[in-house]
């Protein structure tokens, strides 16, 4: 079968692998028919991870199920269906808990797994004409319809990105009314914004410095903030200065509330100075969430940050120690969370969602390619030329013509 695979920095290549067989009663074989790269693997494809070259890559993936194992129960031959990024048991700890993004037995290195990732197990990614789904009963979430229709990107993104903006907006404590701030226009950024409006946030604001990015959050809903024209915090603060009923709506005292009650850190380690974007500041999105957020407000950290990185430029950043203001922090009397997604928690309801009409993620989709354009697309999307934000690629002919 073919398959895209890390061949080292920058580089990927498209390959004959061998298609994947069972190797338990409760495995399942997926045909794939769309698969997405997702701007987390572009932390391997930049080298910024201990990635073995030769491993097949790709955690965005739906299809047709091919094959079951005897022990299989609720998932049949011919069944459609998306496969969250986590995979997991089930039946552990933390699975019971709803926290499948922390699986405490499919990885013997650590309490999470996923598909074709570095330090999250075995597992052969799905940017490939087949993948195994181990604990398919637990792992795939049913959708309806057939390939190639109107729902196949939406759903596609309910592998990673939907479910995970959605998530950022839960670490943030997003709830109606409420403000936000997302620093970010990636996929996940986009997806934080749109979940932000569907979940009937007053206001959203999202900061990048790409313009197709930004054109596509305020398609979403949202007020676009390019960082290169001016401090974006201060930005915000005087865009809400401006707005005269809210304004008139403050009791006196309450106009020291000048930014928002909630902001999402959608970028990461790999965020770029807002002074000098040609440079890597990792702390840069953090650091303006908490200057955006008004005091006893949330932040939420979705964008990755990781360790060992080897990219990093000194030492105690190449083992994931940044300074951090924590003064600021509790002084604001502020929340965080961070981490994964754990996409089983949401990918039924957005699912819902998308079925009934009310949520069409696939808006942020960018490019729809075959496998053999790959490494291309995978250089262009590092780079973020050409317009390149959510690439899918597409399996079957039909789909892809």
């Amino acid at each position: 079968m073919k398959a895209v695979s890390y061949r080292g920095t920058r580089t990927v290549a498209v390959s004959e692998h061998p298609k994947p067989k069972l190797n338990s009663p409760t495995d399942a074989i997926l045909k794939v028919t769309t698969s997405g790269i997702c701007g987390s693997d572009l932390h391997m494809y930049d080298g910024r991870t201990e990635l073995k070259e030769g491993t097949v890559v790709g955690h965005e993936i739906m299809g047709v199920i091919e094959q079951i194992g005897e022990a299989v129960r609720s998932i049949k031959k011919g069944d459609r269906v998306v496969l969250p990024f986590n995979i997991a048991c089930g039946f552990c700890f933390n699975c019971h808990r709803g926290y499948t993004n922390a699986c405490l037995t499919m990885n013997p290195e650590a309490a999470s797994a996923a598909y074709g990732y570095a330090g999250m197990g075995p597992y052969q990614g799905g940017q490939a004409e087949f993948v195994l789904v181990p604990y398919a009963d637990f792992n795939c979430l049913k959708v309806p319809g057939t390939p190639g229709d109107e729902w196949e990107d939406d759903f596609l993104l309910l592998a990673d990105v939907f479910p995970t903006g959605y998530h950022a907006t839960e670490l943030a404590n997003v709830s109606p009314g409420k403000t936000v701030a997302v620093f970010g226009a990636g996929p996940v950024g986009l997806m934080a914004a749109y979940s932000s409006v569907l979940k009937g946030a007053s206001e959203v604001y999202v900061v990048d410095n790409i313009e197709e990015r930004l054109e596509k959050a305020k398609e979403l809903g949202a007020v676009p903030i390019d960082f290169t024209h001016g401090d974006p915090v201060e930005r915000i603060f005087e865009i809400r200065k401006k707005h005269q009923p809210t304004q008139q709506s403050h009791r006196p005292g309450e106009e020291k509330m000048l930014g928002v009650d909630c902001a999402i850190d959608a970028v990461g380690y790999q965020a770029r100075d807002d002074k000098n974007p040609s440079i890597e500041n990792p702390t840069q999105a953090l650091e303006n969430c908490l200057r955006v957020v008004n005091p006893t407000g949330s932040v939420g950290v979705i964008g990755v940050f990781i360790a060992p990185d080897p990219g990093a430029s000194d030492q105690q950043k190449k083992q994931g120690i940044f300074s951090f203001p924590l003064a600021d922090f509790f002084s604001k009397g502020l929340t965080i969370g961070t981490g994964q997604a754990p996409v089983k928690k949401y990918n039924e309801y957005l699912r819902d969602l998308i079925i009934s009409g009310r949520a069409k993620p696939s808006l942020i989709v960018s490019h729809r390619i075959n496998i053999d354009q790959a490494p291309d697309a995978y250089s262009k999307f590092d780079q973020r030329t050409d317009g390149y934000t959510k690439v899918l690629i597409r399996f079957d002919e039909k789909i892809a013509a």
